[in-house]
This record gives C-alpha cells, sequence and structure tokens, in this order.
C-alpha cells in the first residue's frame, strides 16, 4: 500500500514505460547536440566561392590567448557589475518606498502610488532607459541605472507589500500597543520581517537586474555585451562573432550561476528563521522588546523555565 497521499506508487509496467521513455529523450537529446556540433563545425561557403572554417576550428579560437581581449571584457564586466550594484541598492529603497505608500491608510496617498507603480511595471525597462536618456539627459550609464533601479524597485515593492500583507495582524496590534507609532511600528517590526520572508524573491529580482543591464547595449552603455561583440567584433572582425559571443556568453552564465548559488545559500539560511520557539516561550528579545522594551528580560527555554521556577520558590518560602 503507497503511503504518498498525491499519487499511487508506478507499478512494473508504469515503470518500464518511464525507463524506455527516458531512454529515447536522452536519445533525442545527444542526436540534437551531435546535429549542431555538426552545423557548427562544418565550412561555410560565401556567393563568391570563398571557404570560411567551421566555428569549431582552431583557427577561429586563437584570440583566446590575447590578453587585450581579457583586458576589454574585464572592462565590460566590472562596467556590468558597476551598473548593477548602484541599481541594486537604489532598487531596495525604491522598493522600500513604495511598499510605504502602497500600504499607506490614506486613499489620497495610497491610489496615486498604485498607478505610478503600474505604470513603472508595464514599461518595458529598454523604453525607460531611452525615456530618461532622451529626455533628462543623463548619460548613458546613469539612464541604465534609474530604470533598471525604478523597474526593479517597482517590483521589490510589490514583493516587500506582500510579506507585509503575510504577517499576522497582531503584530501591528502589539506595536501599537506598546507605544510605537504606526511609522515606527512599520519600520522596525513589520519591514523587517517582510524583508526577510521575501528575501529570497528579492535576490532573484537582484539577479534578473544583472541581465538586464545588457540592454544599456542600446543606449551607448559600454557594457559587457557592447564591449565585448561591439567593440571587440570590429577590432578582430566578423570571423571572430561567434568566439567573442561564446566568451560573453560564459562570463554571463558564470556571473550568474554565481549569484543564483548566492541566493540559494541565503534561502537556505533564512527559510528556517524566524521566531524561535522553546518550551519556555519565545526565543530571544523578540522585535518588540528591542523597538519598545528594551529592558524586557529574555530568558526562554529551560533556563527560563528554571529562573521563574526559582523566582515562585523564592516567593513561596519568603510567606
Amino acid at each position: 500500500m503507497s503511503t504518498n497521499v498525491l499519487y499511487d506508487a508506478p507499478g512494473p509496467v508504469a515503470r518500464r514505460r518511464s525507463r524506455i521513455i527516458s531512454v529515447v529523450g536522452v536519445v533525442l537529446v545527444l542526436a540534437l547536440l551531435g546535429y549542431v556540433a555538426y552545423l557548427l563545425g562544418r565550412p561555410r561557403v560565401s556567393a563568391n566561392g570563398a571557404v570560411t572554417p567551421g566555428v569549431l576550428d582552431g583557427s577561429r579560437w586563437d584570440i583566446l590567448g590575447d590578453l587585450a581581449l581579457w583586458r576589454a571584457i574585464g572592462r565590460g564586466w566590472v562596467a556590468t557589475l558597476q551598473a548593477a550594484a548602484i541599481a541594486s541598492v537604489l532598487a531596495v529603497v525604491i522598493g522600500v518606498l513604495f511598499s510605504f505608500l502602497r500600504t499607506a491608510r490614506s486613499r489620497w496617498v495610497r491610489v496615486p502610488t498604485t498607478v505610478v507603480l503600474e505604470f513603472f511595471r508595464g514599461m518595458p525597462v529598454l523604453l525607460m532607459m531611452l525615456f530618461i536618456l532622451l529626455v533628462f539627459s543623463t548619460g548613458a550609464f546613469w539612464a541604465v541605472v534609474a530604470a533598471l533601479a525604478v523597474y526593479n524597485g517597482a517590483l521589490i515593492g510589490e514583493a516587500l507589500r506582500a510579506g507585509i500583507a503575510s504577517l499576522p495582524k497582531g503584530q501591528r496590534e502589539a506595536g501599537l500597543a506598546i507605544g510605537l507609532t504606526p511609522t515606527s511600528t512599520r519600520f522596525l517590526i513589520e519591514f523587517p520581517q517582510a524583508f526577510r520572508q521575501m528575501l529570497p524573491i528579492i535576490l532573484a529580482q537582484l539577479v534578473v537586474l544583472l541581465k538586464d543591464t545588457s540592454l544599456g547595449y542600446i543606449v551607448g552603455y559600454v557594457e559587457l555585451t557592447r564591449e565585448g561583440l561591439n567593440r571587440l567584433g570590429t577590432y578582430y572582425g566578423s570571423r571572430y562573432t561567434f568566439t567573442l559571443f561564446a566568451v560573453v556568453l560564459v562570463v554571463y552564465l558564470a556571473t550568474n550561476l554565481v549569484l543564483s548559488y548566492v541566493v540559494r545559500v541565503v534561502d537556505r539560511r533564512t527559510g528556517r528563521r524566524g521566531v524561535v520557539r522553546t518550551k519556555g516561550g519565545l526565543g530571544g528579545t523578540g522585535l518588540l522588546a528591542r523597538a519598545g522594551r528594551p529592558n524586557v528580560p529574555a530568558t526562554t527555554g529551560e533556563a527560563g523555565g528554571a529562573g521563574v521556577g526559582a523566582g515562585a520558590g523564592g516567593a513561596a518560602g519568603d510567606h
């Protein structure tokens, strides 16, 4: 009898069918990869009869030993990281501001903020870069940074708003009960919990922000894509276009894989955190104690129970 409540365990026929499908799928994937390798490796004949070696030919990859290539790629990579880092910080700040205004109690603040937020969410990032560049004449760098910050800030703001909405109402009521203002309650109690809850989503959005810096190619910002495909392509010639494309692709993949790994690590470390419950009650002083009652004792668990028991025993002995 199967103990899985979602589906029954597959029988012999289903297992055999699954193995056959898996083998056929692997064969088809290998055949597709082999065909792609054949297309890339065969020579190309142009209209005038000139023969160009395939992209897998060694003569198409000899530029990888040129240090000037890697210096240029390094400059483009640093420019990409620079724009992404500044835009990420601004996006988080804008996201916090949007989430605060979006959840305001006054409809005169909440409704206009919703309209602006939906406008930024629905506007393509590239059009926003062009708009900022043409209207405000900020230059390519700040056009890229501002557009990425505003667009991703709108998405982060919605994520934080969802995190705040998912919190129990008792969190806000407890903050107001100890004398905190609504603003202090939001920033000292609700925002830290919502930010921790939505941190994996926010970090994943920042990974997307890094990839969107490649749109700066259109507005003239010399980042990794423009440096690798435009400038180096002009310098080395069309013969090495695929080589440069592969180099830029590998750099982007390596960078994004590292950031994705960081996101997974943060997700694992923060996903199990939160309020630690022990036998004696809540672990730690808690946000409320730190925000409004710094002198609240933090005796919890067995030690806290022992302290309470000793205090009760001492009181009984005095009587």
